[in-house]
């Protein structure tokens, strides 16, 4: 094979390489999508709800209000640590991220939905509607 047709083959492989080795570590592409703000003067959550990002269900409104009041929460597992373990959140402490459901009507199970929060009190929040596999950053002016 002659060194001309060799060079843009080399190319061609090498580009395949980059986009499969992105595509199994997604750590290195871009988590965040998309971002919003999140109004809380009150407590009356369907009061709210219009001024929760299009991203986000409006059931994500009483789970913030429970975030923001330390519960009660319907699932023992709200609260827990949230390990960042995929890496698409910012590297931080473990212990730093907890996870939060956010409820999906007729849902058999927690469903999919989760609000991650970060700090203590919580300083950072992230909406993913997806099980972890996306996140989208939005703000909570209280």
């Amino acid at each position: 094979m002659s060194r001309s047709r060799l060079i843009p083959l080399l190319l061609l492989f090498a580009l395949i390489g980059v986009l499969v080795y992105l595509n199994n570590h997604p750590a290195r592409a871009p988590a965040m999508v998309s971002q919003g703000n999140v109004s809380l003067p009150k407590d009356n959550c369907p009061a709210v709800n219009a001024n929760l990002p299009a991203f986000m269900p409006p059931q994500a409104c009483d789970t913030l209000v429970r975030i923001l009041h330390h519960g009660p929460f319907p699932y023992s597992q709200d609260g827990a640590v949230f390990g960042n373990y995929e890496g698409l959140l910012p590297q931080q402490p473990h212990g730093f991220y907890h996870e939060y459901t956010v409820d999906t009507p007729d849902a058999g199970n927690r469903g999919t939905r989760r609000i991650i929060t970060g700090g203590t009190p919580p300083a950072v929040f992230y909406y993913t509607g997806d099980h972890y596999h996306s996140f989208q950053a939005f703000q909570v002016y209280r």
